[in-house]
This record gives structure tokens, C-alpha cells and sequence, in this order.
């Protein structure tokens, strides 16, 4: 399963790099206006550093005004994935991005229906928001399950990507009900490695290597 970085901070980007786990970049409007910065800049920083998709969104409602920001932010760099919102407009102008070979990532998706549209409409991604769906006491990670199961039966190539992903038990959910990748906030990425077993035997492993009086070195 793919790892993404649900952030529109460069300097968080540039720390995790190095794990050689970052497999894309998914921004919104949110994380941008958090960022302080212009769009296209933060966006063609990103694709500069990531060579994986980096999703971009387009803050229209209307079809005609999505498709000229979709344009837009697809000719900032060739791993641009325009991001469109789970509406009739959106789902329209994923199919206009697909005749033409600009790759989309349709969001706020919440149910299978919806996954099924996307898929119809050609969308790259499809984002379930599974935090989102626990909030509300929904069963966010059941969506993901039915949404792998419909593609399966009508072989759609549309790739999911859970999204609104709160906790490590979440991705690691995610990857067993079949998503293809998870976008997920940096402390969320960090924790991922973390358990209190793996410090506590690390721990034990120095104390007795030090009675040695060794160096490897």
C-alpha cells in the first residue's frame, strides 16, 4: 500500500523524505490556507521534492470553472492529480480530466454509491473519508471493504485512497480491507513505527550490550 502525506507543509515533507516512504502528497484547501502561501507555489514545490502524486484541489462548484482550475493546477507540473469534490459538477469534470489524460482525485466520498460514480466517471482516485464516517458513528473502514469489493466484481482501475485516516490502526485497517494507499497526517506517518515493545526490547538489547564493553566500531 501506497503512503501519502496529508500535508501542505514543505518543511514536514523535506523531514519525512528520508524514510524513502513518501509516496505522494494529497493537499486541500485547508492545509493550504493553513500554510499561509500561494497555491501554485506550495504545489510546484511539492512536485519538485516528490516524484509521486501530488493532489491539488480545485475550489469551484461550478463544471466550467473546475475544469479552468483543473487546467490550471495540472500545468504546474506532470505529477499534479487533480482533487474534485463528490458533486454532479465534480464528477463531470472528472470525466472531461479523463478524455484528456489529466489524472483526478475525487474527495469527501462516504459511500459505495458515490465510489461507484467516481469510478464511472474515471476518476484515478477515489477518497473515502474514514474518520470522518467513525466520527459520526458510521463504520469507516466497512466503506473501504465494499468499495474494494465493488471494484473487484466490475474490475474499475480507480485506485483508493483513504483519507480523513486518524491513527496507525487506521492504515493498518486500511491496507487490510484492500486500499491501495493512505493519506495521513505527519504524527499519524511518525507513529506508524511506534510501539512500546519494540522500545522497551531496544532498551534491553543497549543495557546488556553495554555491560559488554564492546564497540563495533
Amino acid at each position: 500500500m501506497k503512503l501519502f502525506l496529508d500535508t501542505a507543509d514543505v518543511a514536514v515533507i523535506k523531514d519525512l523524505l528520508p524514510t524513502g516512504m513518501v509516496d505522494g502528497v494529497t493537499t486541500n484547501p485547508s492545509l493550504i490556507a493553513k500554510s499561509g502561501r500561494n497555491i501554485a507555489e506550495v504545489i510546484a514545490e511539492i512536485c519538485a521534492l516528490v516524484e509521486g502524486p501530488i493532489s491539488a484541489e480545485a475550489v469551484a462548484t461550478d463544471f466550467e470553472t473546475m475544469v479552468k482550475e483543473g487546467d490550471k493546477l495540472a500545468s504546474i507540473a506532470p505529477n499534479v492529480v487533480v482533487k474534485l469534490p463528490l458533486t454532479w459538477d465534480g464528477l463531470r469534470a472528472t470525466r472531461a480530466f479523463a478524455d484528456k489524460g489529466i489524472k483526478t482525485n475525487v474527495t469527501l466520498c462516504f459511500s459505495a454509491a458515490q465510489a461507484m460514480l467516481a469510478a464511472k466517471a474515471g476518476a484515478t482516485f477515489i477518497s473515502p473519508f474514514v474518520g470522518r464516517l467513525d466520527d459520526v458513528g458510521a463504520d469507516g473502514v466497512g466503506l473501504l471493504e465494499d468499495i474494494r469489493t465493488l471494484y473487484d466484481i466490475h474490475d474499475f482501475s480507480t485506485e483508493i485512497l483513504a483519507a480523513s485516516v486518524r491513527n496507525a490502526d487506521h492504515v493498518t485497517a486500511a491496507a487490510l480491507a484492500g486500499a491501495n494507499a493512505s493519506t495521513i497526517p505527519a504524527d499519524v506517518f511518525k507513529a506508524l513505527v511506534k510501539h512500546p515493545l519494540t522500545d522497551k526490547g531496544l532498551d534491553a538489547f543497549l543495557a546488556d550490550w553495554g555491560k559488554t564493553g564492546q564497540s563495533i566500531l
